[in-house]
């Protein structure tokens, strides 16, 4: 599952730990990456995200996760039922896992908000960072404050960080996200067709910046217990 590097040759990219994936987005994740991952529920945005820490990890970066879904043991069991085995980076300090829990109304977003890049701030060991999801900080909070926090974001990977952020589709305002996707360097949008009771799903790569190789379009993918995400010709997606 992993890509090949040639001997010698330093990657200015992480990858994915996807071959598949890692040639959609024109050669991995490049560093000093903000990415941004939109989608509705069931999109598969959790997924995807733990793949690229997965494939960080396994590039031999150490990472941090902030979750705001799941707790350390939950996370670390869907890992492991997807075939993404992080518990050994886990155990030995390479990959750090946050469960967030959001305060009451009274808490102002703009705390919340510096209160997390703080803290991502202070992680000078993780070159790899994600949070999943922003849905809960973002739904709260005013689009100086959203863009705020993004901002602070972009400096921290200006140091050549990785940053992967998800939230829901309808999280943001238009105009909101619009200002959003301007800042990340990476944009993917994930789609969902339903057809009946099965949910077909798709990845748009809108925007890698300083991918090593053209970049792809769309792609359908799979969920597959044991093994993770797996890119499947469009066809096969809407099947």
């Amino acid at each position: 599952m992993t890509s090949p590097m040639q001997p010698g040759v330093a990657s200015r990219s992480i990858s994915t730990g996807s071959m598949e994936i890692d040639r959609r987005l024109g050669g991995g994740i490049p560093y000093g990456t903000l990415m941004f991952i939109e989608g509705e529920a069931a999109s598969g945005k959790s997924t995807l995200s733990q793949q690229l820490l997965w494939g960080a990890l396994t590039s031999g970066e150490d990472a941090a996760i902030y979750t705001t879904e799941q707790t350390v043991h939950s996370l670390l069991r869907q890992a492991e039922s997807l075939g993404l085995e992080v518990n050994d980076y886990f155990l030995m300090n390479h990959l750090q896992i946050f469960p967030i829990t959001i305060p009451p109304d009274t808490v102002d977003p703009g705390i919340l908000f510096q209160q997390l890049s703080d803290h991502m701030g202070n992680q000078n060991g993780c070159r790899v960072m994600v949070i999943d999801s922003l849905t809960t900080y973002v739904s709260r909070a005013g689009g100086d404050q959203i863009q705020s926090f993004f901002n602070r974001c972009k400096t921290l990977c200006d140091s050549g960080k990785v940053i992967i952020c998800t939230a829901h589709t309808n999280a943001f305002d238009e105009a909101v996200l619009t200002r959003v996707r301007s800042v990340c360097d990476g944009y993917l949008r994930l789609l969902v067709n339903r057809s009946g009771a099965t949910l077909q799903k798709m990845v748009e790569v809108a925007k890698i910046r300083g991918a090593e190789m053209t970049t792809g379009n769309i792609s359908g993918f799979q969920v597959e217990p044991g093994f993770g995400i797996r890119i499947v010709p469009i066809s096969r997606a809407r099947a």
